[in-house]
């Protein structure tokens, strides 16, 4: 006789029983640091609370320089000093409330419809989520040109792009773009539209793909919850296994441009065990920049594990992080397989926001079809995109491009002049390395531009970020532009 095994019943409205009996508590201090502000966050735990905590705060441009974390025993506690770009404490109220609010509708859910719209308002929160768009998604082979192709396509099959984000890594590319109806505004729906725009694009990416290589393309109609667009761009360039590129010199696991003066430059990874505990423990020490952390629990998270206990500290331009982690399943990371993938996936979470160029930030009129003709004349002066950021507000565009010339190598001013003229609208060049400045167009009286590598960042400061949010400030003044 079979003995059934014994099914213990769950109550599907646990998590808002537990929500209502032990609801998340957020403490903004600013007392305790002479320096940056504590935000200190108890809650009942669930699977990617830290991911969704991470994201809140960094969608905000806000610089996390030490973060200590414990979620053993159901309970999520974690303490995070933040500054803003400019490293200072943060005061705004309104910011305060807006994070007290968000990281506690983690724990529910999500944002509310009226928390969003006032963010929005408020120039708050994440630029790249929206439930109001159909998504279209693309992995392949990178090439000079493609984006422009991409984006050329869909303004001839009358599809506005309101937004779009683009990452490019070891010779792959995966762009996200949220598109709408040209004509009559709101997202296509119409299967046999869909169909043909999907056909048209996949023809654009596999022009140039030889036999058998990898590539996708991916139409998806608006739904609630959608996910965060940079962290679907982690998912697709994980799940495109762009990180079996990344390869180690020999210390440990890690990734870089080799030694100098007998020491590595690139990002480290260790993994080891500890049995008594039951955890495993990686540390990764890599050069501090923004977005690091955001995408350090991306990785971890993605690939289903677990963080018990972690510390996250910089050192001058260095940053030290350490999780013990373990599988959702319960186990540690029990084979060298495991441990050389978890590495891998590691380092190119962490490379990936690294694109190397020019960062130029570009603020014009929005009309149809502007980011196929931004691309175009990037593409007609030689320079290719390996990163890029684009989105709608109001009636300006504003964007984020990392560009190098289609060699690879710097680019010349004087192309990025050339650049500048035929774009019109105003184009900042951002550094992060020096406290000079060169304006660039009519709103240099608003914003500097500043000219280096992006290898040069400091993680302390984020101009490129600063000059964003100022020029979306400065643009909701505009009214629109009559010819």
């Amino acid at each position: 006789m079979e003995v059934a095994s014994y099914q213990p019943y769950i109550d599907p409205d646990y998590d808002t029983l537990i929500e209502r009996i032990y609801p998340a508590r957020v403490c903004i201090d600013n007392e305790t640091c002479r320096d940056c502000t504590l935000v200190k966050v108890d809650s009942a735990n669930k699977h990617g609370i830290l991911l969704e905590m991470v994201q809140v705060l960094t969608d905000l441009d806000l610089v996390i320089s030490k973060s200590y974390i414990s979620s053993d025993g159901g309970w999520f506690m974690d303490v995070f000093h933040v500054t803003d770009q400019l490293g200072s404490k943060l005061t705004d109220e309104s910011l305060i409330l807006y994070i007290q609010q968000a990281l506690c509708a983690t724990r529910r859910g999500g944002l509310s419809k009226e928390l969003q719209a006032s963010s929005q308002r408020k120039h708050f929160g994440p630029r790249h989520v929206s439930s109001e768009h159909t998504v279209l998604e693309m992995t392949g082979t990178d090439r000079p040109g493609l984006l422009s192709e991409m984006s050329a396509a869909l303004a001839e099959m009358a599809c506005h792009i309101a937004s779009a984000v683009a990452w490019t890594h070891h010779a792959r590319a995966a762009c996200i773009f949220y598109v709408e109806d040209e004509a009559r505004g709101g997202p296509i729906v119409d299967p046999w539209r869909l169909a043909q725009i999907k056909e048209r694009l996949e023809n654009v990416v596999e022009a140039h793909h030889d036999e058998g290589e990898r590539r996708s393309v991916r139409l998806t109609a608006p739904v609630a919850g959608r996910m965060h667009a940079e962290r679907r761009l982690h998912q697709l360039m994980f799940a495109d296994r762009d990180y079996e590129q990344c390869r180690c010199c020999g210390r440990s696991g890690c990734v870089g441009s080799g030694s100098r003066g007998g020491g590595c430059e690139g990002a480290h990874v260790s993994i080891e065990s500890w049995k008594d505990k039951g955890y495993s423990v990686v540390n990764m020490r890599s050069r501090d920049r923004p977005k690091l952390l955001f995408d350090t629990v991306c990785a971890l998270t993605d690939m289903q594990y677990v963080v018990f206990h972690a510390s996250v500290s910089s050192e001058g331009s260095l940053a030290n992080q350490e999780y013990f982690i373990r599988q959702q399943d319960g186990c540690t990371l029990d084979s060298e397989t495991k441990k050389h993938k978890l590495t891998q996936c590691l380092l190119a979470a962490v490379e990936r926001r690294g694109s190397h160029g020019l960062r130029l930030e570009v603020s014009t009129q929005d009309r149809p079809g502007l980011l196929s003709d931004v691309t175009r004349v990037f593409r007609e002066n030689g320079l290719s995109i390996t990163r890029a950021e684009v989105r709608v507000h109001g009636e300006r565009a504003i964007g984020s491009f990392h560009v190098t010339e289609a060699s690879g190598n710097d680019v010349n001013l004087s192309t990025v002049e050339l650049v500048r003229k035929e774009i019109g609208g105003s184009v900042v060049i951002v550094n992060k390395s020096s406290g000079a400045s060169t304006p660039q167009g009519p709103m240099s009286a608003l914003s500097a531009g500043l000219i280096s590598r992006s290898g040069d960042e400091k993680p302390r400061l984020s101009l490129g970020s600063l000059i964003w949010s100022q020029l979306e400030r400065f643009s909701s003044n505009f009214g629109p532009i009559r010819l």
